[in-house]
């Protein structure tokens, strides 16, 4: 059912059958349903010291998320970088000059380019879409953020904290 849905998508190799989520709007929606179903303390969660690295800063489906994720999108509203838009969000002129300084061109096709995604561990939102997606590229392009050994975690480096950190400040 879930396949006939759209939701999923199989794929056969050999006598083995292979799920995958069928596309990223599925992942969201299954992240944002995690939020409802978690019944003990989150807080209390992220307080331990395995979960600090991915609380701070990890990818979510290729863009940013937590601690840093919720940070970047404050400050591109804060700004006025971005304007709420029907679809989501778009670009103002002092983003697109705010962009051109970063280096980084303004994406085009391939998808949404920019809305909301909420964050489960900050139970806020943080930037999604292909500028969400261009943005994080150049953090790690730049060598602001490294990624972790073993899971989705990112890392600060010396030089994100020179550069990046003082840029998400609203």
């Amino acid at each position: 059912q879930l396949e006939d849905a759209g939701l999923i998508r199989a794929r056969k190799q050999g006598r083995h059958k292979y799920f995958a989520l069928a596309d990223v709007e599925v992942a969201h929606a299954l992240e944002a349903l995690s939020l409802v179903a978690e019944r003990d303390d989150v807080t209390a969660r992220w307080r331990r010291p395995a979960y600090q690295p991915l609380k701070r800063a990890r990818r979510c489906y290729g863009h940013l998320a937590g601690e840093l994720g919720v940070a970047q999108l404050k400050m591109l509203l804060a700004q006025g970088h971005l304007r709420e838009s029907a679809e989501g969000f778009v670009p103002t002129a002092s983003g697109e000059d705010w962009l051109r300084q970063l280096g980084l061109p303004l994406p085009t096709g391939g998808g949404r380019l920019a809305y909301r995604c909420m964050d489960w561990s900050e139970r806020q939102d943080h930037l999604a879409g292909t500028l969400a997606t261009a943005l994080l590229d150049h953090y790690l392009q730049r060598d602001w953020l490294r990624p972790g050994q073993e899971d989705r975690a990112l890392r600060v480096t010396p030089a994100g904290e020179a550069r990046l950190l003082p840029m998400l400040e609203p």
